[in-house]
């Protein structure tokens, strides 16, 4: 554990083991590297690595992790199962693999449900027992520390209530320093997990931690509540990955224990990488990064709504339940339809534009962008469109460091069955007329690349763009091919990201405007000066 807290509460992280089991997460051995070093970072005090001897990847990870993991603030941790029915701890080869991975402390999986023991390990009530006294003992005779969870103990519990405890008696005078209460089938509610748990406190005296899986979309709930009722010890991944629809996510508990409990979980100024951690941990498993995950999705401090704007601009807290600096993300106006003056004036304070105290500025701007959406334009994803239109507003004339004259896109079909995307720009830039022709790969690739010939002379800043995402949404999709397209395009200097949008009769003049206001907006951050 770190030097700056002590041992009274445990943060326990197990996305490299539980984590992992979400569908569309494969993690190589690097990877799970990578991760633990984040959540060192951030100031877990426990990470679960996974199972030695049950994979080879498991295995070179805990080998790998002794020889290239330094850990600051965290403890790792080795995952495991009791000994086999009618064995001998200390002759169990799975055992013998968990001490061998070298890890301080082993977490092992019981069984606390009667028809899970009499079913699936296929022996008595007894004798599971006796595998948990003999197995956590005997670690502990090791010199391991021993956290034991028992598996679908909530629902045994309500099975056989008495056996349930049992479980949990056994593991605690075996010398087992935690005691997790699992809800493996993550079927439980808030009250359900808070009776049991202080029921279990009071029967066994054991220090009681929780696992909830969020079936039911209660996984955090779940957690504190079992917090509420005295359990010290939270079994968390990072940004809720698990089995199924997956476990109780790592930030919304912490940051509630820490932002709404008061109780000290994390290390001094921690939680302020919280955002930062989260979404680094999302590129390392090639997740996107959930929006409208509470406290570090780039929605959790956005809006929308006039009239939440308008008293925004008295006071943040008014419709904010925290300062988001406090967890590292930001509060962010989103421009759209529903805006109101508030709106506008708070977004362009947040783009460096200065509307002063005009109201006629202001009004025209609220207009112009009611009237745009109605022909389908979006500015809440559109930062750099949005700053493009409200400087043309400002200055009282649109800023463009090119004018265009004509464009031209064609696909060609060959008889080998290949295709051949060309296109041809005609502008003037600094006074001067270009024709350019660039072949790419799809009619839009080619534009880009026709525009980049035409202006990379002039403005040689254009050769750090590049396009990194690009969205196309048909907008009243009733009338098929003849419908109204909107493009929403990404693009990036190596150093900073904007997006823009463009609607047109066609996926092509779409994304030609999009591509328009990327250069112009680019080229304005860059600090040059338009010649319009």
């Amino acid at each position: 554990m770190t030097a700056e807290l002590d041992d009274s509460f445990h943060v326990f992280d197990t996305t490299l083991r539980d984590g992992a089991q979400r569908e569309g997460i494969n993690l190589t051995v690097a990877d799970k590297l990578t991760i633990a070093r984040h959540l060192d970072d951030f100031g877990v005090g426990f990470i679960e690595g996974g199972w030695p001897g049950a994979n080879p990847r498991d295995t070179e990870f805990f080998a790998r992790a002794a020889k290239e993991l330094d850990f600051k603030h965290a403890t790792l941790v080795a995952f495991g199962a009791t000994r086999r029915p009618n064995a001998v701890a200390a002759q169990d080869q799975q055992v013998k693999a968990l001490l061998e991975s070298g890890a301080p402390v082993i977490t092992l999986v019981a069984k606390s449900h009667d028809r899970h023991v009499e079913l699936a390990l296929r022996t008595t009530l007894e004798e599971n027992l006796e595998m948990v006294r003999d197995t956590v003992s005997y670690l502990v005779e090791q010199g391991r520390r021993v956290f034991v969870d028992c598996e679908h103990f909530f629902d045994g519990y309500q099975a056989n209530p008495g056996y349930a405890t049992n479980v949990v008696r056994a593991a605690h005078e075996a010398g087992a320093s935690v005691v997790v209460l699992c809800d493996t089938n993550g079927g439980m509610l808030p009250a359900q997990v808070q009776a049991v748990t202080g029921l279990v406190l009071a029967d066994t005296g054991a220090r009681l931690g929780i696992h909830a899986q969020d079936d039911t979309g209660c996984a955090v709930a779940n957690t504190l509540a079992a917090v509420d009722a005295g359990a010290t010890h939270v079994q968390c991944t990072a940004n809720g990955y698990g089995e199924r629809v997956g476990n109780s996510n790592l930030f919304p508990v912490v940051a509630a224990l820490e932002l709404k409990h008061g109780r000290r979980v994390l290390p001094e100024g921690a939680l302020m990488e919280m955002t930062r951690i989260s979404h680094a941990i999302a590129e390392v498993v090639n997740l996107p990064s959930s929006t409208h995950q509470p406290y570090v999705g780039v929605s959790a401090f956005a809006h929308k709504a006039g009239l939440h704007a308008s008293a925004i601009k008295v006071d943040p807290d008014l419709y904010q339940h925290i300062d988001p600096e406090r967890v590292g993300n930001t509060m962010r106006m989103l421009v759209s339809d529903m805006a109101g003056r508030a709106s506008i004036e708070l977004k362009g304070k947040e783009l460096g534009i200065d509307l002063g105290d005009d109201r006629e500025l202001v009004g025209r701007v609220v207009a112009r962008v009611k009237e745009r959406e109605l022909l389908g334009y979006t500015y809440e994803a559109a930062d750099a469109s949005f700053a493009l239109l409200l400087r043309a507003e400002v200055d009282g004339r649109p800023r463009r460091f090119f004018r265009i004259e004509s464009w031209r896109a064609i696909t060609e079909d060959r008889p080998d069955g290949t295709h051949a995307n060309e296109a041809t720009v005609k502008l003037w830039a600094k006074g001067e007329r270009t024709v350019a022709t660039a072949e790419g790969n799809g009619p839009v690739n080619a534009l880009d690349r026709a525009l980049r010939v035409a202006l990379e002379r002039i403005y040689p800043q254009l050769a750090t763009f590049a396009l990194v995402d690009y969205k196309v949404r048909i907008l009243e999709g009733r009338s098929g091919t003849d419908s109204t397209t909107r493009v929403l395009i990404t693009t990036t200097d190596g150093t900073g990201e904007w997006s823009t949008v463009g609607v047109g009769e066609n996926v092509i003049a779409a994304s030609w405007q999009a591509l328009d206001d990327a250069y112009a907006f680019g080229l304005l951050s860059a600090g040059l000066t338009p010649e319009e």
